[in-house]
């Protein structure tokens, strides 16, 4: 998994971190649509003292549960965050002012009224919006591991496994005390790959059907005006 992160990172030219304990936070937007579920990932590595790479994988959500869906704080609806990599984005600070998290600090862009269903748009369905909305990366319950999303994200990513996200605070604290207060996150977004894949095919098999009926009628033509 480490290779092909890596290979996706340097792809799109987003910055790959290779310092002792320097965070690269990777968030994997899963390609299946299963509503209200932690089924997406994050991705956490780094090198160790002894210049090895370490390689976590957590299960987490990149979407808003169906209770912030079904009742949206924003007027143009409920928050995704974009894909794309967002340096420096992020700071350990205090999630709704509670408990220590990844809080954002730099601006971002969501996606608003996202149609899940829209696999014939190209890019991202719904309104981008940019600003500071709060789209932090945070814990679901206190302990124990929590199975479906409802209130726990309005736009946040979110750990499914209390004892995973305090295992990831650590290393966060680790980080910050060698590089400073500040953290890069990236969303890599499988689903819209998938809508890209999906539209591709139909709009493939849309020319293919066109071409052929369009050689029919020359061929049916040509048959009538030798008859």
């Amino acid at each position: 998994m480490l290779s092909k992160t890596r290979q996706i990172l340097r792809s799109k030219n987003y910055r790959l971190f290779e310092r002792p304990y320097e965070l690269n936070i990777v968030a994997y937007r899963s390609k299946f649509v299963r509503s209200n579920r932690f089924d997406d990932e994050i991705h956490i590595f780094y090198k160790n003292g002894q210049g090895q790479w370490v390689y976590h994988v957590f299960p987490a959500t990149t979407d808003p549960g169906q209770y912030w869906l079904d009742n949206p704080m924003h007027p143009q609806g409920t928050a995704f965050l974009k894909k794309g990599q967002y340096v420096d984005g992020y700071a350990l600070g205090l999630h709704r002012g509670i408990y220590e998290a990844l809080v954002q600090v730099k601006d971002v862009t969501v996606i608003r009224n996202y149609n899940r269903g829209g696999i014939f748009n190209w890019f991202e369905s719904g309104q981008p919006d940019t600003g500071r909305f709060g789209i932090n990366v945070h814990r679901a319950n206190e302990s124990g591991v929590v199975k479906t999303i409802d209130h726990f994200s309005a736009g946040c990513l979110v750990f499914a496994n209390a004892v995973d996200y305090f295992f990831f605070m650590d290393l966060v604290r680790l980080h910050r005390d060698k590089y400073g207060n500040r953290f890069t996150l990236t969303l890599i977004d499988f689903r819209d790959e998938r809508r890209r894949n999906l539209s591709l095919a139909a709009w493939t098999s849309v020319v293919a059907s066109s071409v052929a009926a369009i050689a029919n009628s020359v061929i049916n033509r040509q048959r009538y005006e030798v008859i």
